[in-house]
């Protein structure tokens, strides 16, 4: 019995791993998302203070705010590798957000404040599903609150750095071999501080060059609830109530772009994303209680990864201007400890936007996001749990913007 109580509890760092590297959600400006989610070359006002704060200090009107929200819809399908056994998640609707407003100083200096959601989602199996024991159900919150100050070197270099305040929330559930009824749910939040940092260059009026890097961000869950809903004979080996301990990453993000004016009315862009997921090694767990028969160290092995981005916007008329673009987003996972948490594949993705300026001063957007991730074989070799994966997801985002 004990070695069963220490191989499911084993199974539950698993299940929080998506908080530091399962889904991270790029959706911070309604514009960059429809070319492809490009951003560190732009200047398109207010959403620099994500996407590059170098470029705030460029933005072409005194003041400038933003506001956007974003649906998606996701679907993750298992198929087992040994019977015709298939499962489906039954995920919710999740709805990232962003707020951003920008003040011109004087003619060198912006000052921003910007409010945005980069990790969130809730995965949901089915609570009889094969893989109950690695996971039921996550959901990850996360807020960020980043106060920006850009400044204008020159007319072609502005640079600009953001502090981050972040505030993250988990909650876990999944099953325990125990009876039908038998499960653990695992809560847990933490506050800490990162930064965001940019450089944007104009060597010519038709090529800007962006640079932005954020931060890495420790989450490190102190107290967090763990609550074991087992057969009461089961209570003397490991504690109902019980308190957690935990360190989580979430990695930084290196990016440069380059966009360039093809014609008055015609944008490209490309950029490459590298984030740096191998700071996720392994993730330990310090229990309060029955310590010693709990406490593990559960590998993860992470790889950094490139994401290379291809945009485009063109110039309808004054009133309306239509983007589109694409990446193709490699897996960071460890192909020995893959975890149905939130299933990372190797994605291709697509984009599309549309602007339309209603007043002299007031702009409206509308996007979608599709992705298709690539059917492959994963296993996770600890508790020798295989299967066929294969994920989608759309969204649909709609913004407003105000300048003047």
């Amino acid at each position: 019995m004990k070695n069963k109580i220490l191989l499911s509890i084993f199974a539950i760092g698993i299940s929080i791993s998506a908080f530091a590297g399962g889904y991270q959600v790029r959706l911070q400006g309604q514009k960059q998302t429809g070319m492809g989610l490009i951003g560190s070359p732009m200047n398109f006002g207010a959403s620099s203070i994500f996407y590059n704060p170098g470029a705030l200090a460029t933005m072409k009107t005194n003041y400038s705010f933003e506001v956007g929200a974003n649906f998606i819809k996701s679907h993750i399908i298992y198929q087992s590798t040994t019977s015709t056994y298939q499962s489906e998640t039954e995920n919710p609707l999740s709805t990232p957000i962003h707020i951003y407003g920008a003040a011109k100083l004087n003619e060198k200096m912006t000052l921003g404040l910007g409010f945005y959601t980069p990790f969130g989602s809730t995965t949901q199996w089915p609570d009889d599903w094969a893989g109950q024991y690695l996971i039921e159900k996550i959901s990850l919150k996360a807020y960020f609150i980043q106060p920006t100050l850009s400044y204008k070197i020159s007319d072609k270099l502005s640079i600009g750095a953001g502090l981050v305040l972040a505030q993250g929330q988990v909650d876990v559930q999944k099953g325990l071999p125990y009876s039908t009824d038998s499960y653990v749910q695992l809560k847990g939040s933490d506050i800490n501080f990162g930064f965001n940092a940019g450089v944007y260059f104009q060597p010519t009026t038709k090529i800007a060059i962006g640079l932005d890097y954020r931060s890495k961000i420790d989450m490190a869950v102190e107290g967090g609830e763990a609550d074991f809903h087992i057969p009461i004979g089961l209570q003397t080996i490991v504690a109902a109530d019980n308190k957690f301990n935990a360190v989580l990453p979430l990695p930084a993000n290196l990016d440069f772009g380059i966009s360039f004016r093809v014609t008055p009315k015609l944008l490209a862009a490309v950029e490459v994303n590298y984030v740096f997921w191998s700071s996720y090694k392994e993730l330990n767990f310090t229990f309060e209680e029955n310590g010693e028969l709990l406490d593990n160290s559960n590998p993860r092995n992470y790889k950094n990864t490139f994401i290379p981005r291809l945009g485009l916007e063109y110039q309808l008329n004054s009133f309306l201007t239509v983007r589109a673009g694409g990446y193709y987003d490699q897996t960071p996972t460890d192909a020995k400890n893959f975890s149905p948490e939130t299933v990372s594949l190797d994605t291709w993705a697509y984009t599309f936007g549309l602007s339309a300026t209603a007043f002299k001063n007031l702009g409206f957007e509308l996007i979608y996001l599709g992705t298709h991730g690539q059917e492959a074989i994963k296993s996770y070799e600890p508790s020798g749990f295989e299967g066929r994966y294969k994920s989608s997801s759309s969204i649909f985002g709609f913004g407003i913007n105000y300048n003047f």
